[in-house]
């Protein structure tokens, strides 16, 4: 089969498509032929290396994680799915590939009203979001902080807070403001000064922070909790330690992460989850989208279409 792979840590240019062998369904999982898959800053920051201690990376490995596709192949004792299905999940060998295989617990069915580039965007972000606002207690009448707002895990987060009945408070660049009052956020401009901004946004106080971003704004956190780490959580910042902040990496499926996937999916499909495509490349390709969302500023979720050439 294709899929793109690399055999050392570095930049975009270790990444390359080539043969590989076939992958085959285990018990309790499905071979899904794709027909997209998810972009994600976290792939391109485990291609450089850097996130080794949360993600041990066997070489050489296959990037991606998340995908939407049809069912080819069924494990051993799987009943949930049958071959033909169409579906969206999260992958145990690699997204960026013609055949990905995944765990049952972390697949959905795709609804019809999901393109396939539409529905390979929620898997990564919706749960991630909700593992993050689960370890926050985020709940009605609260106010959460989320920086990184206007990419797809700020997205959700906004979308997903906002549903539990808190005021959410999103830092992104200006372009990007409109597009977050829209999710329901009170945007909020990165740089110098950020603290006083999300104070006059927030003079009731932040109750939670949500960093997505990475970009070095958890003293600036710390300071407007108070001085205190507590309910403060980063998915992206390798010096969260110094500030006592947890870094929450997930890893393995979380119980029920099939049922709430395919509730989310639905809730997209009708109309009431948004996890907008910004752009989508061929399977070849791959190198150029982690540029891209290396580069940062991404609105939404960046896709690999293996499918096209």
């Amino acid at each position: 089969m294709e899929a793109i792979v690399y055999e050392e840590f570095g930049g975009p240019d270790v990444l390359r498509l080539d043969r590989v062998e076939d992958v085959h369904a285990g018990p309790g999982q499905i071979r899904v032929a794709v027909r997209a898959a998810g972009v994600n800053p976290v792939d391109y920051k485990i291609r450089n290396g850097w996130m080794e201690a949360a993600f041990p990376t066997p070489l050489p490995a296959t990037p991606g994680s998340e995908f939407s596709g049809v069912v080819d192949e069924t494990g051993e004792g799987v009943t949930e799915f049958a071959v033909g299905d169409e579906v969206l999940g999260r992958s145990t060998s690699g997204a960026y590939a013609q055949y990905a295989l995944a765990d049952v617990g972390a697949v959905a069915r795709k609804p019809e009203g999901l393109d396939w580039a539409e529905a390979a965007a929620l898997p990564l972000a919706t749960a991630t979001a909700t593992r993050v606002l689960d370890e926050l207690g985020v709940s009605a009448g609260e106010t959460l902080l989320v920086h990184g707002a206007s990419g797809a895990v700020g997205s959700a987060a906004v979308q997903l807070a906002a549903a539990r009945g808190a005021t959410v408070i999103g830092t992104a660049s200006p372009a990007n403001h409109d597009y977050l009052r829209v999710l329901g956020a009170v945007p909020v401009a990165y740089g110098p000064g950020l603290v006083d901004r999300v104070r006059d946004a927030a003079p009731q106080g932040v109750d939670a922070v949500f960093d997505v971003a990475g970009k070095g704004v958890l003293g600036e956190s710390v300071e407007l909790r108070g001085g205190t780490a507590d309910r403060i959580s980063t998915i992206a910042d390798p010096d969260a330690a110094r500030y006592g902040v947890p870094f929450s990496a997930g890893g393995g499926t979380s119980p029920g992460e099939g049922r709430r996937l395919a509730e989310y999916a639905e809730t997209a499909a009708a109309g009431g989850l948004r996890i907008p495509v910004e752009r989508t490349f061929t399977l070849a390709e791959a190198a150029r989208a982690q540029e891209t969302s290396e580069a940062g500023h991404v609105r939404g979720k960046l896709i690999l279409l293996p499918g096209e050439h």
